[in-house]
């Protein structure tokens, strides 16, 4: 599948506030800086797509983005990175409860793509996160993000070790190395429809 153009929709705070686009959507989730905006502008060839920061917590809305591939078009959801502590509580709150509503009542939602980082081991809230979306019947896979930072031998392990605690597909991914691109466009193509 080759990516032609990718164009960003809108930030929304909630579900009612998002439009509906007839097309398959795959929602992205992880904890606060685990690359999933990076993720994003690199699968569209486009740095400036995503805003990207070093700062956890930046992430704060539902974002869209199109996706237009010869093989069809798609969306892409960047959701609120879970896991980051200097927010209110108040504020933390109303995220998870925009998250729950978004990823339960989205009638688009092909896909949850959970992210976890190459260079630790699963956290408390990755684990969390997968409990809640098996409870509730949503499809997950997982992307094992920043493999660059660590050898093959490790990342294969890491994979390995993924796929048996999670029970699901595990795609390695890095920005830096093009090849981990391609395990994931093809799961994209083959789900687009």
């Amino acid at each position: 599948m080759k990516i032609k153009q990718a164009q960003f929709l809108i930030s929304a705070p909630n579900l009612a506030q998002c439009p509906a686009l007839g097309l398959s959507e795959f929602a992205l989730l992880g904890r606060s800086n685990v690359g999933k905006s990076t993720f994003i502008n690199t699968i569209v060839n486009n740095s400036k797509m995503a805003k990207t920061s070093n700062t956890p917590g930046k992430t704060r809305l539902i974002n869209l983005f199109k996706i237009m591939s010869d093989k069809g078009d798609f969306v892409i959801s960047d959701l609120p990175g879970y896991g980051y502590a200097k927010v209110s509580k108040t504020e933390q709150a109303r995220w998870q409860k925009s998250l729950e509503e978004y990823l339960l009542k989205r009638n688009t939602l092909k896909c949850c793509i959970q992210f976890v980082d190459a260079r630790h081991e699963i956290q408390k809230n990755d684990v969390q996160m997968f409990d809640w979306l098996r409870i509730n019947n949503i499809a997950s896979i997982t992307v094992l993000n920043k493999c660059d930072y660590v050898s093959k031998n490790e990342v294969y392990k890491k994979i390995k070790e993924t796929e048996r605690f999670f029970k699901t597909p595990v795609y390695p991914f890095s920005s830096k190395v093009s090849a981990y691109k391609d395990g994931i466009i093809k799961f994209f193509e083959e789900n687009i429809v």
